[in-house]
């Protein structure tokens, strides 16, 4: 069969890489969602061993639809009765992006009266309980082509179930996995946040380096469906239970300047049953020092100022991370934050940058992995403020790094 597992965008390479991994085929890779090939079999292992997938999508058909009369006649087409049984219940959903039925309320009226009048002739009955298995369907139209889906995960991915509550600005932890998943964690380097929060980059990154199946301890709507054996989840359970490092030596540093919400990022990492490899503290970012003799990451996101008042707190504290953190080189830095002239208060060029999406809202995550001085490092971060950036003219040698800007946004 053809599944569909939905992401935040940006992730999708990543994504299909993982699909890679479980021995599955790609077909198709869109904004958002990567489109393989599976069995029932795969349903169960999907859901419980992607990190970076959204949800998981039984794809039962694709069609042209410009017109009501045609998203009407391909939903009819499906043989839904091979799913729905006539007490089961089938709430419909959906989107349509760059597409001629614009209208989501209409779009959903259609489908779900074409699916109604496909079930009536199927079963001979013109009135539907919906007190059975709950088959959530889901419409998506891009470019005048629809796609009619089955949702097999429920809650959605992102959900592991180890963070009740995450706090006041709280990461997607598919994000988190996405972040910790470019820094590489490994035994024989340090991981260290010290933007930790509730501690969600710490854990994901624990769970990769431990191999702990992100949906392992977590339920799936798909486990309802008659036409899923309970012995595929136990076995993709098992398997997936298999695979975890119980003895592993990877070490997270995690560190917050709120002392309140260290509690909460301890409660956190004992139910994702990862607290004895992640070091928990209270510490300033602005001041932390590198430990001696130790390879090491610095992976954070720190907050971004989106409320009105915060901005200069937030360019001072940048500014501060950018002064303290060039002194932990050689060591590799990832932050990921939604403020588009980072670089120039930070003090740096990125080596890297990757376009990220924190929900709707547009980040980049930044990449420091050369040394500093073969690198862009601003030191003089007074005369950088009164220049507002270097244009070509002002390219040349500064303070033993060579400036590659050009123009700097204000």
């Amino acid at each position: 069969m053809l599944l569909a597992a939905t992401c935040l965008f940006g992730l999708e390479k990543q994504l299909g890489e993982e699909i890679d991994a479980l021995g599955l085929k790609r077909v198709e890779t869109i904004d958002g969602r990567v489109l393989f090939e599976g069995q029932f079999c795969d349903i169960p292992r999907v859901n419980i061993n992607l990190r970076l997938a959204e949800r998981v999508f039984i794809v039962l058909g694709r069609f042209k639809a410009e017109t009501f009369t045609e998203l009407f006649d391909g939903t009819y087409a499906i043989h839904w009765e091979d799913w729905i049984g006539k007490l089961d219940e089938f709430p419909v959903t959906g989107h349509s992006i760059k597409s001629k039925l614009t209208s989501i309320p209409d779009c959903q009226s259609i489908v779900k009266k074409s699916i109604v009048n496909r079930l009536s002739s199927a079963y001979g009955v013109s009135w539907f309980e919906e007190t059975g298995v709950k088959y959530k369907i889901e419409f998506f139209i891009l470019k005048d082509q629809a796609m009619l889906m089955i949702d097999t995960s429920g809650v959605a991915l992102h959900k592991r179930g180890y963070r009740p509550d995450a706090g006041a600005a709280p990461l997607r932890e598919t994000l988190a996995a996405c972040i910790a998943l470019t820094a590489r964690p490994r035994e024989d380097v340090l991981f260290w946040d010290p933007f930790c929060g509730s501690g969600t980059i710490a854990i994901e990154a624990a769970m990769i380096a431990r191999k702990i199946a992100p949906g392992l301890n977590r339920a799936f709507a798909a486990e309802k469906f008659p036409q899923i054996e309970e012995k595929m989840w136990i076995d993709a359970r098992a398997e997936a239970a298999s695979f975890e490092i119980k003895d592993s030596k990877f070490e997270v540093w995690a560190s917050d300047i709120d002392e309140d919400i260290l509690d909460l990022a301890y409660e956190n990492a004992l139910r994702a049953g990862v607290e004895d490899c992640i070091n928990i503290f209270h510490a300033d970012a602005r001041n932390i020092k590198k430990p001696q003799d130790i390879r090491g990451s610095i992976v954070c996101n720190p907050p971004y100022g989106e409320r009105m008042g915060e901005a200069r707190e937030i360019e001072q504290l940048y500014r501060d991370i950018g002064k303290n953190f060039n002194s932990f080189d050689p060591w590799h830095i990832y932050v990921l934050t939604s403020c588009d002239y980072f670089e120039k208060l930070y003090g740096r060029r990125a080596d890297k940058t990757r376009k990220l999406y924190n929900g709707m809202l547009p980040c980049s995550l930044y990449q420091f992995f050369k040394p500093a001085d073969t690198n862009v490092y601003i030191q003089n971060h007074k005369q950088f403020q009164k220049n507002k950036g270097y244009n070509d003219n002002r390219s040349k040698k500064l303070d033993g790094g060579y400036n590659k800007y050009t123009k700097f946004k204000k």
